[in-house]
Order: C-alpha cells, then sequence, then structure tokens
C-alpha cells in the first residue's frame, strides 16, 4: 500500500511538472541613453524579446523615476521577430528638476511588465 501511495504521489507530481505553463524570457533592456532636449529629455532604448509574432511581442517600455513613478511610456504597435535587438526613441520627457537617475522597465503583451529595470544616470 505504501509503495502505491509514493508511485501514485510521484505520478502526480510529474504530471504537474508537465503540464506547468512555459513562460517565454521577458523583455530586456539591453541599452539605454538620455539626452537633454531643451527643458525635457530624449530616450533611446534597445531592448531584446523573442517576439513570436502578433500574439506575443514586446509591446512597450516606460521611464520611471527611482520611486517607480511613470515619467513616459513608450508604445511598441507591433512584434520585431526579425529585429532583435532593437532601438526605439521617446522624446519630450519631463523630468523633475534635480533627478540623478531614473529606471526604464520593458513590457510583454502576454506577461506584463517585466520586473528588472535599467538604471540611467542623467548627465
Amino acid at each position: 500500500m505504501m509503495r502505491y501511495a509514493l508511485a501514485l504521489t510521484g505520478g502526480l507530481l510529474a504530471c504537474s511538472v508537465f503540464t506547468a505553463p512555459v513562460l517565454a524570457d521577458p523583455p530586456r533592456i539591453e541599452a539605454a541613453t538620455a539626452a537633454k532636449a531643451g527643458a525635457n529629455w530624449r530616450f533611446d532604448v534597445t531592448l531584446s524579446h523573442p517576439d513570436s509574432g502578433w500574439d506575443h511581442y514586446a509591446d512597450g517600455w516606460r521611464i520611471l523615476d527611482m520611486q517607480g513613478n511613470e515619467l513616459g511610456l513608450r508604445v511598441l504597435a507591433h512584434p520585431h521577430e526579425h529585429e532583435q535587438p532593437f532601438t526605439r526613441s521617446l522624446g519630450n520627457v519631463v523630468v523633475p528638476a534635480g533627478t540623478a537617475q531614473v529606471q526604464i522597465q520593458a513590457r510583454c503583451l502576454v506577461d506584463g511588465w517585466a520586473r528588472e529595470t535599467f538604471v540611467v544616470d542623467l548627465k
């Protein structure tokens, strides 16, 4: 009886491993630059993601202050499955005076916002 219970438990465990959802890599910020443009800032961000088409692609990135407040959002309107990594820009971003750093966070259509952010020094 004990062997049967262990075999059944092992079998259920194996089934749960094989039926777990498969998650793709999150979008990743590879590089980013910031340049002062008049009173505002321009950000050029290079990101990568294993885009597989219209159903699963990196669909945006945002600039956050170091407290997590959103300063700007760049929406990516289509997949880039044949252009990896790729760079897109966002201008006219208002950054509060005295801000020394911001962080950039990428988003995926399926998985949402990546946990990891990329910190940019403002000079």
